[in-house]
């Protein structure tokens, strides 16, 4: 396909993205293997899961998987997604739901792909992956937290984080506790550069979100929200472009259709440049026989650009979408 034998004009262009970045903007992200620089992440999806665990942070222990059956499920998935041309993964399982980053460092360096982990909590579906001590703690303890594991790693690993991750409850009035997730990455975030991603749904909730993110100084582009094409109103995508937020449609393991509506009406109305893409998939799922089925990370590549390059997507926008933008939309600024 035209798009993928243009790889290393889009590895080119992507430096040439990075090399134009503003001075403020630090050079490096950290993986799991350590710092790269920003120019190197190349076609990165932003948004999947090599290992989920759903029992509740008040059950959750390493005990329940094993690191050899983890990798030897998920690593040939990471390699036939290699073949592709991926170079970067980010992975967003949170805290309290099988975050592991040894796993990841050991699936990073035997696929050798680039993986990114992250600090945060996640407080959807009512708080179940909470720890209780979210409730009793200030924001500003919380992201003490998290500051602590950018500057000295997590869980005694010495990995480092490369994105928060946090997530909130739809809500017409999202509620303390996720007002107080939203502050307390807000902190972080102005802490330590690390872009906020959250998992929310539609921009009623994402706006409030981004409206207590503007009060404590934190500028909408730093806020990717996540899972996006929930929204049904496609004109919401372009006030929160407006604002200069990344809208994040990352559910393309699981469904083509929905995307393929969206992604036209992004490139029609101009605003593919606040748009990131992923499948959402994957994963080991420690509660189910053999880890369960798991949903490859090529669907992107194998389903989406095909029915896109019928509609006018070029190699510019395919560029756009998987290497220009999560460079942009992840880079740590000062």
């Amino acid at each position: 396909m035209k798009y993928f034998s243009g790889l290393l004009l889009l590895i080119a262009l992507a430096a040439s993205c990075a090399e134009s970045q503003t001075e403020k903007e630090i050079s490096t992200i950290e993986t799991v293997t350590g710092p790269i620089s920003i120019d190197s992440m190349g076609l990165t999806l932003i948004h999947e899961h090599m290992l989920v665990d759903f029992i509740g942070a008040d059950s959750i222990s390493s005990d329940r998987w094993h690191q050899d059956s983890v990798v030897a499920k998920v690593l040939p998935y990471l390699m036939e997604v290699k073949k592709y041309g991926v170079r970067t993964i980010l992975d967003c399982t949170p805290s309290y739901l099988a975050k592991d980053p040894l796993l990841l460092k050991t699936l990073s360096e035997k696929s050798g792909i680039q993986i990114l982990t992250n600090t945060g909590f996640y407080g959807a579906v009512g708080g179940k992956y909470l720890p209780d001590f979210v409730q009793t703690e200030t924001a500003e303890q919380l992201a003490k937290r998290w500051v602590d594991e950018f500057e000295n790693g997590i869980e005694g690993t010495g990995i480092k984080p490369g994105f928060i991750k946090i997530s909130v409850n739809e809500a017409d009035t999202i509620s303390e506790t996720d007002q107080k997730l939203v502050r307390a990455a807000a902190i972080t975030h102005l802490n330590t550069g690390l872009t906020i991603a959250s998992h929310t749904g539609t921009w009623k909730t994402a706006s409030q979100e981004v409206r207590i993110l503007k009060e404590m100084g934190v500028n909408p582009s730093e806020f990717v929200w996540v899972h996006a094409q929930a929204e049904q109103d496609f004109q919401n995508y372009k006030k929160a472009a407006e604002t200069g937020v990344w809208i994040s449609l990352d559910g393309i393991g699981w469904a083509i259709e929905p995307y393929v509506e969206r992604l036209v009406f992004a490139k029609e109305n101009g605003i593919l440049r606040n748009i990131l893409i992923s499948h959402d998939a994957g994963w080991y799922d420690p509660a189910k026989i053999g880890g369960g089925d798991f949903q490859p990370f090529t669907h992107i590549f194998e389903k989406l650009t095909p029915i896109l390059n019928e509609k006018g997507f070029t190699d510019e926008d395919w560029n756009q979408l998987l290497v220009v933008n999560p460079i942009l939309a992840f880079k740590v600024v000062e």
